[in-house]
């Protein structure tokens, strides 16, 4: 089989396959090239080396596979090529067809098929090419996989994990830099995560692929270049507390005088406006990654906006009923007497997702960022 795209900047899409873009080896070719992980991610001089976010993913898929034999990875272009991204590079010929294969171009059918091995006690990891293409196969994501243990009163487990690469920022065409994560987080049944940097990537896809419950993956495609240290150990090999629980919130970044809030690919942007805020107007701003969308653990985002009394939350996806709507209703809630200003959101605006020259202008910036923080302290 062969992908199907054209992605412009020679990333590989649906109608086009391409051998430069390998984020799994590092970003060379024509893969813009990648900034250093959040802060305390990055390798010491005797740690371990830097690898990119594909590479952790690819890492902890194989991981996943050798630990578990019911472990089964399928998708457009999983096995011979190894994914547009290259994240299942490798994983066909280490386990064989049987365990990594390549699918027809039918995401309905992929998740459907999935549906039915997890019935019968496998583990599929679903790879849906890009964001926007994940559609044909909501009906089955919505109406069976989130369901049926509902539906089944406990009796039947769908240990289905869905990887979706999401959101812009690598120049593509149509339907290719969606964010539909608000779409799965309102439907009961679904957990939803979304990975930040390659250290978290590496153990949040184990987790996720040996959690009992479907899990929607979201990976923020232009972050799969960036590097981090990571530690490669198996997820059995870790000891209780080495590993942050996948449905836990952390903080990136201490700070005392602002909270930002992001997730996936906006959290390397929030890190980006508090060095900035601090070099230049002495701010301190503290950086909070949600990593889990669905549930969500405002704990972490509470502690914070009680000290610094402000709150502005950054995301990709339109503002008009998505994630940082529910964080700043929540935070309004439980925290009103504590907050100085009004929660303020950084988004992508409500329009579909513009062409690439003029995405840009549409994706969530430090200067954005630093202009909401600005207005928080305004009031």
């Amino acid at each position: 089989m062969t992908s199907q795209a054209v992605i412009s900047g020679g990333q590989p899409g649906r109608n086009q396959s391409s051998g430069d873009a390998d984020p799994g080896a590092g970003g060379t070719g024509s893969a813009p090239a990648g900034r250093p992980g959040p802060a305390g991610t990055t390798a010491a001089a005797t740690g371990p080396a830097p690898i990119t976010m594909a590479k952790a993913l690819n890492l902890g898929l194989h991981a996943a596979m050798a630990a578990d034999p019911k472990v089964i990875v399928m998708g457009e272009d999983v096995g011979k090529l190894g994914g547009v991204f290259r994240v299942t590079d490798g994983l066909q010929s280490e386990f064989g067809e049987a365990r990594v294969i390549d699918t027809p171009l039918a995401e309905s059918a992929i998740v459907g098929t999935a549906i039915g091995l997890a019935m019968r006690g496998y583990r599929p990891v679903c790879e849906i090419q890009f964001d926007g293409f994940v559609y044909p196969a909501f009906d089955q994501i919505v109406s069976q996989l989130a369901k049926l243990h509902y539906r089944s009163a406990g009796r039947i487990r769908l240990p289905v994990t869905i990887r979706i690469p999401f959101g812009g920022g690598i120049g593509a065409v149509e339907h290719h830099s969606e964010s539909p994560e608000a779409y799965f987080c309102h439907t009961a049944g679904l957990k939803v995560v979304a990975c930040s940097n390659p250290a978290d990537a590496n153990v949040m896809i184990q987790q996720a692929v040996r959690s009992d419950d479907p899990v929607i993956f979201l990976e923020p495609k232009r972050r799969y270049w960036e590097k981090a240290a990571v530690d490669a150990r198996p997820l059995t090999d870790l000891a209780p507390g080495d590993a942050t629980e996948l449905h836990h919130s952390r903080v990136a970044r201490a700070g005392t005088d602002a909270t930002l809030v992001g997730y996936g690919p906006t959290v390397r942007t929030c890190l980006d406006a508090a060095e900035v805020s601090a070099a230049d107007d002495g701010r301190s701003l503290e950086v909070i990654d949600l990593r889990s969308l669905s549930p969500l653990d405002l704990g972490p985002v509470l502690a914070s906006v009680r000290r610094t009394g402000r709150l502005i939350v950054v995301h990709e996806a339109p503002s008009n009923v998505s994630l940082s709507a529910e964080v700043a209703a929540r935070v309004t809630e439980e925290a009103f007497f504590s907050l100085e200003a009004p929660v303020l959101r950084v988004t992508g605006f409500d329009t579909p997702y513009p062409p690439a020259r003029l995405e840009d202008h549409y994706l969530p910036d430090v200067d954005r960022i630093l202009d909401a923080v600005d207005r928080s302290f305004a009031y």
